[in-house]
């Protein structure tokens, strides 16, 4: 196994909501994601369904993560949002790995899904080499900010989101053949 920094998760307060705006607001950031207004998020933190963690590195504040489902009959709880201020230096790979041990060691999931968008290379590449599996394509379903087109001109631009899940029995064999921490 590859050598990752220590990151930890922590709930998120109210008094940490200016940074997880900021940091949905970076520009390295926000081609990839929706983001949210400051009342989404609190009503995130609030919900009994959901839980809002700060990602935290060496004790600083690296990103935050949202995960909705957590009372999900089914046992469908789904990665809604991972945004991370630091790019490249393992820290997304990291957190994946211990929101997947939590998903199915402290919350009982079954299924563990999430949806990327598509022009996000690097992030599908991640989620496939950590064992989640494509399960469909919502094609152009999400509109993203204005481009400028050939003429200069801004033109609507939509783009695609990828359904990806990871199952308890894949996780498991994933721990058995030493891919996953125990």
């Amino acid at each position: 196994m590859t050598t990752l920094p220590r990151v930890t998760l922590r709930p998120t307060m109210l008094s940490d909501l200016d940074f997880v705006v900021g940091v949905e607001q970076d520009a390295a950031n926000r081609p990839f994601i929706t983001p949210w207004a400051l009342m989404q998020h609190e009503g995130a933190i609030r919900f009994p369904d959901a839980r809002h963690f700060i990602v935290e590195l060496a004790a600083e504040r690296a990103g935050f993560v949202i995960l909705q489902g957590c009372r999900n009959p089914n046992r469908s709880l789904e990665l809604k949002r991972i945004v991370l201020g630091p790019k490249g230096l393992g820290v997304g790979r990291a957190c994946v790995r211990q929101l997947k041990k939590m998903a199915f060691l402290q919350f009982g999931a079954h299924r563990f899904w999430l949806d990327v968008k598509g022009r996000n290379i690097r992030a599908h590449a991640l989620y496939r080499s950590e064992g989640y599996v494509e399960e469909g394509r919502l094609r152009e379903c999400v509109r993203i900010e204005d481009e400028l087109g050939a003429t200069g001109q801004p033109v609507q631009a939509y783009d695609d989101l990828i359904v990806m899940s990871l199952l308890r029995a894949e996780y498991d064999a994933r721990v058995e053949q030493g891919l996953e921490a125990a």
